[in-house]
């Protein structure tokens, strides 16, 4: 996720010599650099020094270890923190740092490797407008995003966004898998997939209609898609088993939430 902002934030017109990354393994350093052009730090004292804005693209469970080691650096500064590690929250944060410090928290997905990822944000009361702006600007370089007033929701947005895409690839792995079995050959079985579940998403993007309105619409009374319909909707219950997959991602989320917490 950290080599995709430093992508997006490239072809956004960013100068790589504005961004400065650290990396403790040292071929992943040398190729993160080769490739982006962008400062490799020695280690993450030097990465913070001057810094406006600092994305803390690491592992839940190292996120709160990197934090406190450069507490000192970022205090004399005090440039707004970035976070996107799930799962931790920004009392988690502030505990290391101090109740009195900017941060931004952040639920990206996957998408956001091909510019096309959806992104939540939540600002601490501590961040100011032109720090909102900023957070707004890094993550909009690879998608979509959107603010949310409250932390909580984030759990939810996990559960849609972040955990998302691998209900679509699900999906479409289904309908390839029973495509091939109906007769469909392996490469068009695959290539029809990928170009209907693209083109679904593009007329929502594109249309004014909701997407019930969109399903409804390309479902003739009596005809085959009716007919798919009707075991996907009544026989299989889909609408109440995403609801139940999506609760439980969701409840997953809160009890992460709460382990990384602890440290």
């Amino acid at each position: 996720m950290g080599c995709s902002l430093i992508g997006g934030l490239i072809a956004d017109g960013h100068h790589p010599d504005a961004i400065t990354g650290s990396e403790p393994d040292s071929k992943k350093a040398a190729n993160i650099a080769g490739e982006y052009g962008i400062q490799i730090a020695s280690d993450n004292l030097q990465a913070c020094e001057d810094a406006e804005l600092i994305i803390l693209a690491i592992k839940p469970q190292n996120l709160l270890g990197v934090v406190n080691e450069i507490r000192p650096s970022i205090l004399k500064t005090k440039p707004l923190l970035v976070s996107i590690a799930a799962g931790i929250q920004v009392q988690s944060i502030q505990k290391v740092i101090g109740n009195d410090y900017p941060i931004v928290r952040v639920m990206p997905n996957t998408p956001a490797l091909i510019q096309t990822g959806a992104s939540a944000l939540y600002a601490n009361p501590d961040v100011n407008a032109d720090q909102r702006t900023l957070a707004e600007e890094v993550m909009r370089a690879v998608g979509l995003t959107i603010w949310l007033e409250d932390e909580s929701p984030i759990d939810t947005v996990t559960a849609l966004s972040g955990s998302g895409p691998a209900y679509f690839f699900l999906v479409m792995e289904c309908m390839q898998k029973a495509a091939i079995e109906l007769g469909l050959s392996h490469q068009h079985a695959r290539l029809l997939t990928l170009e209907t579940a693209f083109g679904a998403a593009k007329m929502a993007l594109e249309s004014k209609s909701d997407v019930a309105t969109l399903r409804q619409q390309v479902t003739s009374p009596g005809g085959t898609t009716e007919a798919a319909l009707d075991v996907l909707i009544d026989q299989g219950q889909l609408e109440s088993l995403f609801f139940d997959a999506m609760k439980k991602a969701k409840s997953r989320s809160e009890e992460l939430a709460r382990e990384f917490g602890k440290f």
